[in-house]
């Protein structure tokens, strides 16, 4: 009995260390206010995460992860895939965001992305032609400074890139999407004579978003008992995860590159923004998926796989873009700030609550509210003010169902979007005027779940990042403040 207790406890010990090492999570940093990055690095040290991938070299990054040991997969952003097309760019481009540091106690690269789902649909074939000519470009650069053994060029891809066709909704009738199947084709095979694995972005979530028809249970990895299975021949599916794996699996078979490993670059479950965007149905997802990735199940066509995957992500950011819904801001497994949202099993084991930032230096313990004095004769100039502080600010939380939608009157929603905007500037005076229908209170405006946020000291995010956010947010959260 004793014997079978070591044996058990030794399984049980390197499933958990498995786990972890097959485990990853994005860092992004589009947020008005970051953390600085040491705080980042060791919120992610403290949590075990041994894999972290980011969406480009930023210097002040980099140096946050030098000396940790952390496998870092840095990245081309998609506006220099047309420039690095070009060897002497990308030759240039390896000196100065790998070379530069890789040395003893500096940062530990193992991937470059090259571009970030550049074949997405939404694009219209902008990226197609360049993409493949950087990746080359990319590897002969890594390999011709002595980098090629040890750091492999990849593409992350959108899920979009496969499917089955309508009349065979099946995983093993995957295939390439008709637009991009030649240049899929070459891309794999370009990976297989590098070594580098494909990487695709899994979201279980975006099946459920905007598709009242989709089965919710089936989102999840639990639902076995409550959803309706795909059978595909003698294989049933039970869960999106696996039945989408699987379709690009078959994709890969059609090429000749089945064996093809494949990374999951980005796979979560956002917790505000939309209906089924809440922490009670993150939890649940990645209960669950951090069990399978525990168990090394693979899925069907890749029984007992050891899949890589990096999680989607870290920490909430304000500042992207919510063109393709609200839920783009609440991706993070901790709040902006670096506090944990629930329970997670990162390390193995039982779910428990992850360790927070640590060092994270707050402003003031004060809030931009609606002035009680403002009549309702002014209803013009505050729904005019609204707009600008949500035009400029995060105010999806506002959203019907969302963490603030409903729990305040429309004077509240005011407060929380003037808050948002004077927050988001610093605390400057002049952020909490809007034409003196606002004032400075230092009691917690916050109701219930509704949460009026004091923002970090940390470094204000670049001008264009904030622009391009404002632009993206517009009128849509005009009206969701409003109605």
């Amino acid at each position: 009995m004793a014997a079978l207790r070591c044996v058990l406890a030794s399984v049980l010990v390197a499933a958990v260390a498995m786990a972890a090492d097959a485990l990853g999570v994005n860092w992004g940093t589009m947020s008005t206010r970051r953390l600085p990055p040491k705080v980042v690095a060791r919120l992610l040290a403290d949590n075990g995460f041994r894999k972290v991938k980011i969406f480009d070299a930023d210097e002040r990054t980099m140096a946050g992860l030098a000396g940790t040991g952390i496998e870092t997969m840095v990245a081309v952003p998609n506006d220099l895939l047309a420039a690095v097309a070009d060897y002497g760019r990308a030759r240039e481009w390896v000196k100065e965001n790998v070379t530069k540091y890789t040395f003893d106690g500096g940062v530990n690269i193992k991937f470059v992305a090259v571009g970030n789902e550049p074949f997405l649909r939404a694009y219209n074939g902008l990226f197609d032609r360049v993409t493949v000519p950087a990746l080359r470009n990319i590897q002969r650069a890594l390999d011709e400074a002595g980098h090629g053994t040890k750091v492999k060029a990849t593409v992350p891809v959108n899920a979009d890139v496969y499917d089955s066709p309508p009349g065979d909704p099946v995983p093993s009738a995957g295939r390439f999407r008709a637009d991009v199947a030649g240049v899929m084709a070459e891309m794999v095979r370009f990976l297989n004579r590098s070594g580098a694995p494909l990487t695709v972005n899994i979201y279980p979530f975006l099946s459920l978003y905007g598709n009242d028809d989709f089965p919710l249970d089936y989102a999840f990895f639990d639902g076995a008992s409550k959803a309706k299975p795909v059978v595909d021949g003698r294989v049933t599916y039970t869960n999106v995860f696996d039945a989408n794996f699987d379709t690009l699996v078959s994709a890969l078979k059609r090429v000749g590159l089945g064996h093809l490993p494949v990374m999951i670059g980005e796979v979560g479950w956002p917790t505000d923004g939309d209906k089924h965007a809440t922490p009670a149905l993150a939890k649940r997802f990645y209960a669950g998926l951090l069990r399978r990735l525990a168990a090394r199940k693979g899925t069907p066509l890749r029984p007992g796989a050891r899949i890589e995957v990096y999680l989607f992500g870290l920490i909430d950011e304000d500042a992207k873009s919510v063109a393709p819904g609200n839920f783009e801001r609440h991706w993070g497994l901790f709040t902006f700030d670096g506090r944990p949202k629930f329970p997670l099993a990162l390390r193995g084991g039982r779910p428990t609550m992850p360790v927070p930032a640590r060092g994270v230096e707050y402003l003031p313990r004060r809030w931009c509210v609606l002035n009680p004095d403002a009549g309702d004769d002014a209803a013009g100039r505050v729904a005019d003010n609204v707009g600008y502080a949500c035009g400029r600010a995060d105010c999806t939380a506002l959203g019907y169902r969302c963490s603030c939608g409903g729990a305040l009157d429309a004077r509240g929603n005011a407060s929380y979007a003037f808050n948002a905007y004077y927050q988001a500037q610093g605390q400057a005076d002049s952020a909490c005027d809007f034409q003196g229908l606002a004032v400075v209170v230092d009691e917690d405006a916050s109701r219930g779940k509704c949460n009026f946020s004091v923002q970090v000291v940390g470094s204000e995010a670049p001008a264009a990042t904030v622009v391009a956010a404002a632009a993206a947010v517009g009128t849509a959260a005009l009206l969701l403040v409003l109605l």
